[in-house]
């Protein structure tokens, strides 16, 4: 097994293993991070009617620019003033298999910044 396949397989076990536990509700939806090589992605999720309260990428946007880590904590401003607009003050926070480090990090302290609350 190489090494980059060793490294997807566990980041899927761990994105298995906080799915397990983490559930968006009505009242405290989830906020699902996606980080690509080149683009940060931040939903609000309610998945109990399975729908999408709040969207937000860096694809196709001029005001992200910079590092990976800038466009981060900007996608975690925009998130959550979109999820505060939809009248939501209280996530749960699913980081999708990825370390609490970083760029992860970086989006989770914008959206406690302005005003989300998790």
């Amino acid at each position: 097994m190489s090494n980059l396949s060793r490294k997807l397989q566990t980041r899927m076990i761990r994105k298995r293993r906080i799915r397990s536990v983490v559930n968006g509700t009505t009242t405290r939806p989830r906020l699902a991070v996606h980080i690509s090589l080149h683009h940060v992605t931040a939903q609000v999720i309610d998945d109990t009617t399975r729908s999408t309260i709040a969207y937000i990428s860096t694809v196709g946007q001029k005001q992200a620019a910079g590092s990976l880590t800038e466009k981060a904590s900007w996608v975690g401003t925009e998130i959550a003033k979109k999820t505060k607009a939809a009248k939501v003050n209280a996530v749960v926070f699913d980081r999708g298999g990825r370390l609490y480090h970083g760029r992860v990090k970086a989006l989770a302290d914008a959206a406690r910044n302005a005003g989300l609350e998790f």
